[in-house]
């Protein structure tokens, strides 16, 4: 069967014109959508909005436009909060999980969806899947060094918790009468050798991850906070293996290390009391501008 040229230019043409005009009321049902879901989440509504999240979605399965990729969001956002009212349902948080990650296929960056994946790991008790989840975002050479780093303290942090499980507690911890009359504190090793191993184990991984992390953000004060802890945990082991010399070291480490977290910890803070400053007088002014 033989076309005519015009007649398939009017084929090619009506193909266009009606994929064009699919796609264009698909976006414009998704955008209603996302608004009718966005006033049901608002009033607590959470089943109607997750229908209507679901219903954009479904618009753009793949999330190649804004609506599609906002709609992926919200929808992971419902799903959280409906498992945070209902924690017995651990299905709303598998399903959440799986659409954040979604999210992130798309925007590597999005550092609220990234936390809230860990966070429902962490909810869910699934501490080797939260290791994995994290060190791989730790590793991502297309995320941003400042995200990488933020990724590296929470590593750090656990390695940390790992340390101080073991070294704060009462019967490595003493209090002793020092030469000068005051109240401080040995540090002995743990009377089980293998919490010994594992302390030192933590210590060392811990500030390695640290220092990992204030490689990819020198500005960050979380990462020099537990860069500081860690240092003082390899003082304590140093104590406990009687090694002055290496106590000594790592408390001058550890003391440089807290002068550099208290720095940028002010300068965050006046940043921030900047920023509320900012707003509330942009607020006054306008509350003024209506009058």
């Amino acid at each position: 069967m033989r076309f005519s040229r015009l007649g398939i230019l009017v084929f090619i043409l009506f193909t266009v014109l009606t994929g064009t005009n699919c796609s264009y009321y698909n976006r414009v049902m998704a955008r209603k959508n996302l608004v009718d879901g966005a006033s049901a989440y608002k009033n607590r509504k959470f089943q109607e909005a997750e229908q209507l999240f679901r219903n954009a979605v479904a618009r753009d399965p793949e999330g190649k436009t804004m609506e599609g990729q906002t709609a992926q969001l919200f929808l992971a956002r419902t799903l959280h909060s409906e498992y945070i009212g209902n924690r017995q349902d651990t299905g709303k948080a598998e399903e959440a999980i799986k659409e954040y990650q979604r999210v992130l296929k798309e925007k590597k960056d999005d550092q609220s969806s990234f936390k809230a994946v860990g966070n429902l790991l962490e909810t869910l008790q699934k501490q080797d899947e939260w290791q994995k989840w994290v060190t791989e975002r730790a590793e991502n050479t297309q995320v941003e060094n400042k995200f990488r780093s933020e990724a590296y303290t929470m590593l750090a942090s656990k390695k940390n918790s790992c340390a101080s499980d073991i070294s704060d507690v009462e019967a490595v911890k003493k209090t002793i009468t020092g030469a000068d009359g005051k109240q401080v504190f040995q540090f002995v090793k743990p009377a089980n050798a293998a919490d010994f191993d594992t302390l030192k184990k933590c210590t060392e991984e811990g500030l390695a991850l640290a220092n990992k992390a204030v490689e990819f953000d020198d500005n960050s004060d979380s990462a020099w906070s537990y860069k500081t802890s860690l240092l003082v945990q390899k003082m304590r082991v140093a104590e406990m293996e009687g090694n002055t010399a290496e106590k000594d070291s790592y408390k001058k480490q550890a003391d440089q290390a807290k002068e550099k977290f208290s720095v940028l910890a002010e300068a965050k803070r006046k940043k921030e009391e900047e920023e509320v400053a900012k707003k509330k007088a942009e607020e006054e002014a306008a509350n003024t501008k209506k009058k």
